[in-house]
C-alpha cells in the first residue's frame, strides 16, 4: 500500500481581537488603546494568549503565520506592539510570518499561498471566505450572535482554543501517513 499525502499542518492567527485583546471603542478591527503610539503599546494581549500561543506553535512545528487585515497606520503599530511585547520570542513565531492585507476576504488569499490547513479569527465572515481553502477554521472571542456556518469551530477563550485546536494536529503530522 503506497503512502497517502496529508498535508503539513500549517496555523493562521488574525492578530487583533484574538492576539490583542479587543479595546471598547467599537472597531471589529485590531484596534488599540487610544491614539498615541505610547496608547497603543499598552493595550494588552489577549487573555491567556501568552500561555497558549506557544504551546500550539510547538505542536505545529512553528509553521504559524499571522495574517490580519489593517491598513498602513494600524500594520505599523501592529509590529510595533508585537516587538513591545516581546511576542516573536515569547511565542516563537517566525518574524517574517506575517502577512496584511488591506481586504478581509483577502486573508482567503494569504491562506491558500501559505497552504494553511488551519486558521483562528474573531470574524464569521472571514472564515466564511476560507471555505475550501483552510480545513480546521476557528471562531474565537464571545460572539453577540448566533453562529450561522455550524461548520466553525467556536472557542471563547485562548484556553479553549488550545483545547480543540491541539487534538487536530497530531504529533509527528508532517509528511506522509501510512
Amino acid at each position: 500500500m503506497s503512502p497517502i499525502h496529508v498535508p503539513e499542518p500549517r496555523l493562521g492567527l488574525d492578530i487583533g481581537r484574538v492576539l490583542i485583546a479587543p479595546c471598547d471603542n467599537g472597531s471589529d478591527d485590531t484596534s488599540f488603546i487610544g491614539g498615541s503610539l505610547k496608547d497603543a503599546l499598552s493595550t494588552p494581549p489577549h487573555p491567556g494568549m501568552f500561555e497558549c500561543v506557544p504551546v500550539i506553535v510547538q505542536r505545529f512545528e512553528r509553521a504559524v503565520w499571522l495574517v490580519s487585515k489593517a491598513g498602513p497606520r494600524v500594520q505599523e503599530r501592529t509590529r510595533k506592539w508585537l516587538d513591545h511585547h516581546n511576542f516573536y520570542q515569547r511565542t516563537n513565531i517566525r518574524r517574517e510570518n506575517v502577512r496584511f492585507c488591506l481586504e478581509r476576504r483577502d486573508k482567503a488569499t494569504h491562506c491558500a499561498e501559505l497552504g494553511l490547513t488551519h486558521f483562528v479569527d474573531d470574524r464569521e465572515d472571514v472564515l466564511r471566505h476560507m471555505e475550501g481553502v483552510v480545513q480546521h477554521r476557528y471562531l474565537f472571542g464571545p460572539q453577540d450572535r448566533t453562529i450561522i456556518d455550524k461548520r466553525l469551530t467556536r472557542v471563547s477563550t485562548w484556553a479553549e482554543a488550545c483545547s480543540k485546536v491541539m487534538p487536530q494536529v497530531p504529533r509527528g503530522a508532517r509528511g506522509t501517513a501510512r
